[in-house]
């Protein structure tokens, strides 16, 4: 089976290269294509604080793709897991998922902040943050992660 998407805009941003941390200091605007969208695409996003944005890591080379299990940034002290344990770029589908806060939304233009997409990087799709959607009950996760996570945002 195949999957083919087009992407509904792109990412613009001062980001152009895919650094792991720091990333709450962007901000970063979403263009959607004009050819395909008009504003009423966008209409009522305004109302949401976050919204879920779902794009493709069109500048990880195929060669680098992971399918097995690896040391998360290459880091031996913490345990080598499979890429599904993990939210590396270099993924077999390419996909990115971030939750980021929306900070106003223009024509066919969405600002956002915490987006950990790079300058030009196309985007999929965009998602309203539902507080229903979130988990329920408690989570939980391994230390690694939270270490790893300590610099991102």
């Amino acid at each position: 089976m195949s999957i083919q998407m087009t992407p509904i805009g792109f990412v613009h941003s001062t980001r152009g290269e895919a650094t792991d941390d720091a990333w709450d200091s962007e901000t970063a605007t979403i263009h959607l294509d004009s050819a395909s969208f008009s504003p009423e695409a966008l209409q009522g996003l305004d109302a949401f604080s976050h919204a879920d944005i779902v794009y493709w890591f069109d500048q990880v080379s195929t060669e680098t793709i992971t399918v097995g299990a690896r040391h998360p940034r290459g880091n031996e002290s913490w345990p080598k897991v499979g890429i599904f344990a993990q939210r590396g770029k270099n993924r077999p589908n390419r996909i990115g998922l971030t939750t980021v806060r929306i900070v106003r939304v223009e024509g066919l233009k969405i600002t956002v902040e915490g987006l950990d997409a790079i300058d030009r990087t196309p985007v999929l799709d965009i998602k309203p943050y539902m507080a229903e959607f979130a988990p329920r009950g408690a989570t939980h996760q391994p230390a690694w992660a939270t270490e790893l996570m300590s610099e991102y945002w």
